[in-house]
């Protein structure tokens, strides 16, 4: 993370390299992308949620285990910075192979980060289907 970045486009960027190891099937993107402690949350689109870091990384390991394609079109960005926490809201369109089966689909998601001494780590993701 460049110093002269506001916090803003820094979370905007940390939202972005998650986007990129999701898109790319990248766990060790996603370990890196993470608040890696027992306070993280993850609501994937249909599932219950899950907290604390082990359970999510399996559950995105499982998830990449079973797709060949993951593109993301990320639409409708809003940062919102408050101290050391900070939120995107966004619309997700992506296009998804995933065990086989094609697919294209929107998600609304909600991601939260909080700063941290390697810069900003996601510590929630929420998503749900796009009516």
């Amino acid at each position: 993370m460049q110093s002269d970045l506001t916090d803003q486009e820094a979370v905007k960027e940390a939202n972005q390299r998650f986007y990129d190891a999701f898109g790319a099937l990248d766990i060790d993107g996603m370990d890196a992308v993470w608040d890696n402690s027992d306070r993280s949350l993850c609501v994937h689109p249909g599932w219950q949620p899950l907290v604390g870091w082990p359970l999510i990384r399996e559950s995105w390991q499982a998830i990449l285990d079973h797709a060949t394609l993951m593109h993301f079109n990320v639409q409708y960005i809003n940062v919102v910075v408050a101290g050391d926490c900070a939120w995107v809201t966004c619309v997700e369109n992506i296009t998804s192979v995933l065990q086989g089966r094609a697919g294209n689909f929107g998600v609304l998601a909600t991601n939260i980060f909080v700063r941290a001494a390697p810069g900003w780590r996601m510590i929630a993701h929420h998503a749900s289907p796009q009516m």
